[in-house]
């Protein structure tokens, strides 16, 4: 018999849906919102009321696409947490009254795990090279850096992780402050391409163990900018390109030297990248340094499944379902947690 898993991601400002079939991808359909844009952010009120325009006919979308009729779910699968609370809960509570009303079970999925999980996602007429357990993963997002030691689909340790801002929190404000616009990362990525890394030094954390930081970075970045457009207006006009290859190149640095120390100390060969950064080319292409240096063998997911999606969703809900790890009926969202 069929496992079919719906999923469903509303964490953030992207409303998203999908379906699995016996592990393998039909369909991912997301919706985002524009509106943020002028706000230089996330604004929770503005996004949990696109989600409710948009779950309805994302999810139909979804199951139109995957060619399912919703009689034929096996189970619902939705974003739990960690994120914003009014986000969450219009995810939560349709994802609870589809499965209800299907006499279906429910399978909560915590987003971090989703991500790094996005890995085993599988589609039909396509080779798969899926990570071996034990493997390292360097999930980095807007709000997470964390280097994840994965034992398991259900087992997972946090080796290291941010202190305080997070890799895509700090490129977000260092691109808010020099104008260039929300969101900063694939700005500053694009910038970057055509920028000389080298042009300019920015300061680096000296945290010990396995943890991030990049408050200092950040603060580094502000001040030595301060002090440019003072001798000239026009310093972020004519130096864009190489401002945001440095800044890339410090921040990708900052990751990949505890990245590096993790997989020696573990003595681990396999490494993964997951979360929005890991669409960064700079980071990228350092992970393909990385794995002709040091033999590593590396794992960098589509652009598709870098950013909140639902498939990264199902995949979990799908790994549940086959373990019987269903979720009570009023079980509720939550907007903190690390990994679970």
């Amino acid at each position: 018999m069929d496992t079919i898993i719906l999923g469903i991601e509303s964490s953030c400002d992207d409303t998203s849906a999908a379906v699995i079939k016996n592990g393998y991808l039909l369909s991912n359909v997301v919706a985002g919102q524009s509106v943020h844009e002028a706000y230089g952010g996330v604004v929770p009120e503005l996004a949990s009321r696109a989600h409710q325009q948009n779950i309805v006919p994302v999810v139909h979308e979804a199951l139109k696409r995957a060619g399912v009729r919703k009689e034929e779910l096996s189970g619902v699968a939705f974003t739990r947490g960690p994120g914003l609370m009014g986000s969450l809960l219009v995810g939560v509570s349709f994802a609870k009254g589809l499965a209800r009303s299907l006499g279906i079970p429910l399978l909560d999925v915590n987003h971090l795990t989703g991500h790094v999980l996005a890995h085993f996602i599988k589609t039909e007429g396509e080779e798969a090279d899926l990570p071996t357990y034990p493997f390292l993963c360097l999930l980095v997002s807007g709000g997470n850096s964390q280097i994840i030691l994965v034992k398991a689909y259900n087992d997972m340790e946090i080796l290291g992780q941010t202190i305080d801002d997070a890799a895509g929190e700090a490129i977000d404000k260092c691109s808010k402050v020099m104008g260039l616009g929300y969101p900063g990362g694939p700005i500053i990525d694009k910038l970057a391409r055509q920028g000389n890394p080298k042009a300019y030094t920015f300061s680096k954390p000296h945290i010990p163990d396995l943890n991030y930081s990049f408050s200092g970075l950040k603060t580094s970045f502000l001040y030595s900018l301060r002090d440019w457009l003072k001798d000239d207006p026009d310093f972020i006009k004519h130096h864009k390109e190489d401002l945001a290859a440095s800044l890339e190149a410090t921040v990708v640095e900052i990751l990949m030297d505890k990245l590096r120390k993790a997989a020696q100390q573990y003595n681990i060969k396999e490494v993964a990248v997951a979360g929005g950064v890991s669409a960064n080319n700079g980071l990228r292409n350092a992970f393909r340094e990385h794995a002709d240096k040091y033999g590593w063998k590396i794992f960098i997911p589509k652009f598709s499944y870098t950013t909140d999606n639902a498939a990264m969703i199902a995949i979990t809900g799908y790994f549940k379902y086959l373990n019987k790890e269903f979720c009570s009926i009023d079980a509720p969202a939550y907007s903190r947690v690390t990994l679970k």
